[in-house]
């Protein structure tokens, strides 16, 4: 039995073209990635590549939550101005509560790359016991907005590192990373002793 809580998390890449073949989809390799390298805990992964159709988009989150009992659902791609970018309405549409300060840090990290990271318009919401958030398409992106940019002067701090104490706030599993990926930030009465393995 592993000595860290078993965490359930649901990803899902959202592409016309990458779900009908077109191309490769990299979204989930590179999600699943990251995670495997800042999470300690064991994961149960539930992976869904589904084309850029609001309904669709919103089943599958109400599913992963609802249904499948996922902890965390994290989104890639659908996120920009374009007529078929409609991840962030999907993802609303579910929600019980919007934690916007999770689209505000992604759009500060991606800004220190590119102007246009003011067109993206991903979320984050609560449904249930589950946090629910949009990130941006690009793999590259992806690690710079979890990660944060720890090397910049001064730092810039990524979105990941408030996940797990968000997740314990709204009752699922206790998270815990690599502080060597992603330190977790917690405040200090609500840190968990470390427990035989």
């Amino acid at each position: 039995m592993s000595e860290f809580d078993p965490v359930r998390i649901g990803l899902v890449s959202v592409s016309d073209r990458a779900s009908a073949g077109v191309y490769e989809d990299k979204g989930l390799p590179a999600l699943k990635a990251w995670l495997e390298r800042a999470l300690r805990n064991p994961v149960q992964w539930e992976t869904r590549l589904i084309p850029d159709e609001q309904g669709r988009i919103s089943d599958t989150l109400r599913e992963l939550v609802d249904q499948v009992r996922c902890d965390l659902v994290l989104t890639t791609g659908g996120t920009g101005p374009a007529a078929r970018d409609v991840t962030p309405e999907a993802t609303l549409s579910v929600a019980d509560k919007e934690m916007p300060g999770f689209g505000e840090q992604m759009r500060q990290v991606s800004l220190r790359f590119v102007p246009t990271a003011i067109l993206s318009r991903q979320v984050a919401v609560i449904r249930g016991k589950a946090l629910i958030i949009n990130l941006p398409g690009q793999p590259k992106s992806i690690a710079e907005t979890l990660e944060g940019l720890p090397k910049a002067d001064p730092p810039v701090p990524g979105i990941f590192a408030a996940v797990p104490y968000c997740i314990d706030l709204i009752g699922g599993p206790y998270i815990e990373t690599d502080p060597q990926v992603c330190a977790a930030w917690r405040p200090k009465s609500a840190v968990r002793p470390p427990r035989a393995g």
